[in-house]
């Protein structure tokens, strides 16, 4: 097998899940096939995983109620040796990301609905938490979920600009980053109770994925004044569920909609920003969390299943296609495909 590899966030078992860390698979580039994967980092809860844009370092959150981020360093055989641990001061880290300039990681805390943000030194090691930042009110349509704000994603946009989309306040906001500190520049609403979780941007349109109504809201981003306005808003499936990814495919021609509940991928066809669904199939295990596109292959890590599954993409229909490739990992949550 080629040398591409990935690595395999998890809940843990001090966090509901039955996960020892962050793990790693070798993974062929042609096929798409991985290899059984082994655990390289006993870290709680890592969730979710990001890489430096520029240097061998690898980020992991620590998704418990006192919430955390690591660093750890990546071997030249994949191995990851710890770099660092900070709090966020936020709780329940769901998300985080790295700025194109490598001097900032931003981290989602669902818990408390809070962006936190850490500056990173020359080696890509934490040095130094520098703002930590709480959204406005839950919309408290769903008073169990929106009864306050709750980051979910957080997208950088440019060094200096954030989006962060926050299911408990039925918002995206815009965050502009200044030496670290995030400020509050603008704050798209979505229609009450939408719940939403994350999006993918491309030409022109913003597609949000709602957690809470199985929709998929689809913003003009382009405007003369730079507000983003509703464009479209369709169904996220035929079968109502709890929508957890979004992503568009290589040549921004189809969208792709993780459903858990039904377990499928909705599969739509783009044109002007307006999405079509083509169909959907299933994701060959239960409760697909989140889903990694690299090229024409699509990874999906089933988290109750505790499998990961690889898909191909069709050139023509956009539709994905099991590859055969089926590895266990317990209680998966992220796949994060490395060159």
């Amino acid at each position: 097998m080629s040398t591409g590899h990935v690595y395999l966030g998890c809940y843990t078992t001090g966090a509901g899940g039955e996960g020892t860390g962050i793990m790693l698979a070798r993974r062929d580039p042609r096929t798409g096939a991985l290899d059984e994967p082994v655990t390289v980092a006993q870290t709680p809860a890592p969730s979710y995983l990001v890489a430096h844009p520029s240097l061998s370092v690898l980020y992991a959150v620590d998704e418990r109620e006192t919430g955390a981020v690591a660093a750890f360093a990546i071997g030249p055989d994949q191995g990851l040796t710890p770099l660092g641990r900070d709090l966020t001061g936020g709780s329940s880290p769901c998300h985080l990301a790295v700025t194109p300039d490598g001097r900032h990681l931003v981290t989602a805390n669902y818990g408390d609905g809070s962006v936190t943000v850490h500056r990173l030194g020359p080696d890509g090691a934490l040095a130094g938490r520098t703002a930590h930042h709480v959204l406005g009110e839950g919309s408290k349509v769903d008073p169990e979920r929106q009864a306050g704000p709750h980051a979910h994603e957080v997208v950088v946009e440019s060094d200096d600009l954030l989006r962060v989309v926050d299911l408990g306040g039925d918002a995206v906001y815009a965050l502009r980053l200044a030496d670290g500190v995030p400020e509050e520049v603008d704050r798209t609403p979505l229609r009450p109770g939408t719940g939403p979780r994350h999006l993918a941007a491309a030409d022109g349109y913003a597609y949000v994925c709602g957690e809470l109504d199985s929709s998929v809201t689809v913003f003009a981003v382009d405007t003369p004044d730079g507000a983003w306005r509703e464009h479209d808003r369709v169904a996220g499936g035929t079968e109502k569920g709890q929508l957890s990814e979004i992503l568009l495919s290589a040549d921004g021609r189809f969208l792709y909609v993780a459903s858990r509940g039904p377990d499928t991928i909705a599969t739509f066809a783009l044109r002007d920003g307006h999405p079509t669904l083509v169909g959907e199939v299933g994701t060959g295990g239960s409760w697909p969390r989140q889903v990694t596109r690299e090229g024409d292959l699509l990874y999906v890590a089933n988290e109750r299943s505790h499998t990961v599954v690889v898909f191909r993409l069709d050139p023509d229909t956009g539709l994905p296609a099991p590859t055969g490739c089926v590895r266990h990992v317990p209680s998966p949550t992220c796949v994060r495909v490395m060159s």
